[in-house]
């Protein structure tokens, strides 16, 4: 297994978002590393996606989206849940990808309590964390694409992108 670079995080987050299904989200735990394939992931992509936590501007909060691809983006969601989301694309244009599932673990919630992925870890550079990191073997994944869900406050065309992707099998 190889670690991902920093080239294949700045990637727009449409286009990373499919191809992180079937890489391995991998989180070190004391002596333990635990690695699990990506099952389900969501793009969203600049202030004019009404979807993405930068459709209002650079706050404190989605300063890290503005920054280079390969980041931890973590925030809490509906003040229980911690959403892990991984940085996409350059400097200065904010976007990121939201990993929605791994092997064992369907939804965002689940998949941070499971691995116990807090906001401890937001900003964390996925390139050289010892903690948090990504892992390719190489294999291909096929997928589906389909509406994004939970953004019921976006834009009817924001809610329409096909950007949720599903592993296939």
């Amino acid at each position: 297994m190889q670690r991902l670079e920093r080239a294949f995080f700045r990637q727009s987050a449409p286009t990373l978002a499919p191809q992180l299904l079937g890489k391995m989200l991998c989180r070190k735990r004391g002596r333990q590393v635990l690695r699990l394939r990506i099952t389900e992931t969501e793009a969203y992509y600049g202030e004019t996606d009404t979807a993405c936590h930068a459709s209002r501007g650079r706050t404190p909060r989605t300063a890290v989206m503005y920054g280079d691809g390969g980041h931890a983006y973590i925030y809490l969601c509906y003040g229980m849940h911690e959403m892990f989301n991984i940085v996409s694309g350059g400097v200065g244009f904010p976007e990121a990808v939201l990993v929605r599932g791994v092997e064992g673990f369907s939804g965002p919630g689940r998949l941070t309590r499971g691995l116990a992925i807090t906001r401890a870890l937001n900003r964390e550079d996925l390139t050289v964390s010892r903690q948090l990191w990504l892992e390719d073997d190489g294999a291909e994944a096929a997928f589906t694409a389909a509406p994004r869900i939970g953004i019921g406050y976006a834009s009817a065309r924001d809610r329409a992108r096909r950007w949720r992707f599903t592993l296939r099998g």
